[in-house]
């Protein structure tokens, strides 16, 4: 019977894995995919490879802080227990593609681990409250540095990075030896080279970011039961992670390819490094993070950034109704375009902070963020409270 179950509980974990693969693919090569920067498949393979090596390293800090350091007692992790827990994890991501937002797994994973624990008393409220407090912290900061970034840096930023596909392939291959060695195409340009390899590479540390905190949502209750040690528990979530990546992730890929005309391939840079970068952080102190809520506050912060400008002295004594002005009217182009003058440019081509994102859409993401975790909160709370078999 104990056999049967853990079969069910490793089945369901690498379920809830498969589904990450799937939802965080995209997010991740979007961007590269849409800029023909690479195929489907590759996308895949490195998402898989990425989200491996992040779980296999820092993914473990955060499995250990979910599997045995929310609780006070690790023995509320029974099989019966870690299954229940996987099924709300399971069914916050649908609940999330039914309204079209992705649910955020890791705040999710905490919810119906803390009403495992406040069913059976032994959540750790420290431990508890130090995750809460950097779940508030960590967008504020997204927020501001992706503010800053858009205010001061866009423009240069943009300038280098800004991909302009030439006619041909990217790189050519030498097939004359044993294995085909690449090599630049002579159609490819030094912009186009730069800005390629920076959209992959992002598209990595992404992939590697979303290891190092979403592992733990699939195998954590497990582990934390002492039913399945960590390593084969990484090595099957990364498994499960790398099929999603390689079957339903095609369609994200596909959505997110085509729909980033919307985000500037060079904001979704900023916005891309900035949270992988947080993302990573936090999951290096254990702390399971939510990607998209911190990428939907950086989004916000650039588009605020870009909206507006520091201030001149003259302009700050004058009156403050002169036209906006860009950030890219702060400094010259480095192959000596003139730029307008402060304060002479077209209202029409300085991008406003709602064009950037959409407040309604903004609104939506981060209620859902924190209302599928609630739910899942109260529901495991109730069911491990009142259903007979947990004993609680």
């Amino acid at each position: 019977m104990v056999e049967a179950l853990l079969v069910v509980g490793v089945l369901v974990s690498m379920f809830v894995a498969y589904n990450i693969g799937g939802s965080t693919t995209g997010p991740a090569f979007g961007p590269a995919v849409g800029a023909d920067a690479i195929s489907k498949t590759a996308a895949a393979a490195l998402m898989g490879v990425f989200f491996f090596i992040g779980a296999w390293t820092i993914g473990r800090n955060v499995v250990t802080k979910l599997g045995s350091e929310l609780v006070v007692d690790t023995g509320v992790f029974t099989l019966e227990s870690s299954i229940a827990v996987l099924f709300f994890i399971g069914i916050a991501l649908l609940v999330g593609n039914v309204f079209g937002v992705p649910a955020s797994t890791s705040m999710t994973a905490v919810g119906a681990i803390a009403g495992l624990g406040l069913a059976g008393g032994v959540l750790d409220l420290a431990v508890m409250g130090e995750i809460v407090t950097w779940w508030v912290v960590s967008p504020i900061i997204g927020f501001w540095v992706s503010l800053i970034l858009g205010r001061y840096f866009y423009a240069r930023l943009n300038k280098r990075v800004a991909m302009e596909r030439s006619e041909g392939p990217l790189l050519d291959f030498d097939r004359s030896g044993l294995l085909p060695i690449p090599g630049v195409h002579e159609t490819t340009n030094r912009r186009e080279l730069i800005g390629t390899v920076t959209v992959i590479a992002i598209g990595c540390l992404m992939a590697f970011s979303s290891g190092t905190s979403n592992i733990a949502n699939a195998v954590a209750p497990l582990v934390g039961s002492g039913e399945l040690a960590m390593d084969p528990a990484i090595i099957l979530g990364g498994i499960a992670v790398t099929i999603g990546a390689f079957t339903i992730a095609r369609r994200t890929l596909e959505t997110m390819g085509s729909d980033i005309t919307e985000l500037p391939l060079t904001a979704a840079i900023v916005v891309a490094s900035v949270s992988s970068t947080l993302v990573v952080f936090l999951s290096a102190i254990g702390i399971p993070a939510s990607f998209v809520i911190i990428a939907t506050m950086s989004i916000v912060g650039l588009g605020w950034g870009r909206a507006t400008r520091p201030m001149t002295v003259p302009e700050a004594v004058t009156s403050g109704d002169a036209p906006p002005v860009s950030v890219d009217a702060l400094s010259a182009d480095e192959e000596g375009e003139e730029l307008p003058p402060i304060g002479e440019e077209d209202p029409d081509d300085i991008p406003r902070a709602a064009d950037l994102f959409n407040p309604a859409t903004t609104a939506r993401v981060v209620l859902m963020q924190n209302v599928v975790p609630a739910i899942a909160t109260a529901g495991a709370y109730l069911t491990f409270r009142f259903v007979p078999i947990f004993g609680f």
